[in-house]
């Protein structure tokens, strides 16, 4: 399955993406949230459906978006994940993965704008690969990581380079700005995704590709990362780890390159879909 969740912002209903159309599913009676996914909530409305899609209302493609999943306990970020990207960074390749947290206020839409904000000088892109818990996960093992996921989405990882690396050396401000986490257009359950280490993944921005690589290139792959992640936290249903970056950031480039208000960031990934933001100022 492919879930969306659609409408207004923080008035969002929820949906299925079928092949040739959406449609609403609103009428199941919740929403895809930590208590969804942690009562078994993908094979409940799978059931559903059986019975109740074919009185299920289209949902017209002019409606927004909203991020494929209700505000997680949390985001989790790896960072460096790419040795391409950790070398046009400057910074060695990890030998563990680098972890930090973005801001669940970050979270948006797969097409809503992104504001650069307030004193930013070095707004960036980063397109990543997003894994969606499925139960509650501590300790996990390597062999059992994939029993952990619920499925796969799109994220841009946006990050203010300035506040990340020039302040103290502290991410978390380079990268919970409101926001900086466009997530979706849809989750895919893990059934829709043969392999997702190795998927191709790409990021333009105002037509321009600059980010082309596929996470065959991982450091750490997906379930690497969900085990490691869980040895120092819980992970609960419903959060989001996003894996990292390929590169052809703007920060690898020489003379650098930053986003500006008027600039269009179009992203996708195999299997996942396409997302579009257009870039905003404070205001």
């Amino acid at each position: 399955m492919k879930l969306i969740r659609f409408g207004t912002e923080g008035n969002e209903k929820i949906g299925i993406q079928l092949e040739n159309k959406r449609i609403d599913v609103s009428a199941f009676g919740e929403d895809y949230d930590e208590k969804f996914f942690e009562t078994n909530g993908l094979d409940r409305l799978k059931d559903w459906l059986k019975v109740n899609e074919a009185t299920c209302t289209t949902v017209d493609d002019s409606v927004r978006l909203g991020s494929p999943i209700g505000r997680p306990s949390k985001l989790v970020c790896v960072g460096l994940n790419y040795a391409k990207h950790a070398e046009e960074t400057g910074a060695k390749v990890p030998t563990e993965p680098v972890l930090f947290f973005k801001s669940t206020t970050a979270i948006v839409g797969p097409n809503d704008n992104v504001m650069i904000p307030k004193n930013s000088l070095k707004t960036d892109w980063e397109v990543e690969l997003a894994v969606v818990i499925g139960k509650k996960a501590s300790y996990v093992s390597l062999e059992d990581a994939d029993d952990y996921i619920a499925g796969y989405l799109l994220h841009n990882d946006v990050s203010e380079r300035a506040f990340q690396i020039e302040k103290e050396g502290q991410w978390c401000k380079g990268k919970g700005c409101d926001t900086f986490a466009p997530l979706g257009p849809f989750l895919a359950t893990k059934d829709e995704i043969k392999d997702p280490n190795n998927l191709e993944l790409w990021l333009e921005v105002n037509g321009k590709r600059l980010q082309h690589s596929s996470t065959s290139d991982f450091i750490f792959n997906v379930q690497e990362v969900v085990s490691y992640i869980s040895q120092f936290m819980t992970l609960l249903p419903g959060d989001v780890i996003s894996t990292g970056t390929p590169f052809g950031v703007g920060l690898g480039f020489k003379p650098p390159m930053y986003l500006k208000a008027g600039d269009v960031m179009r992203l996708g990934i195999e299997g996942l879909g396409v997302s579009e933001q257009n870039v905003v100022a404070y205001n």
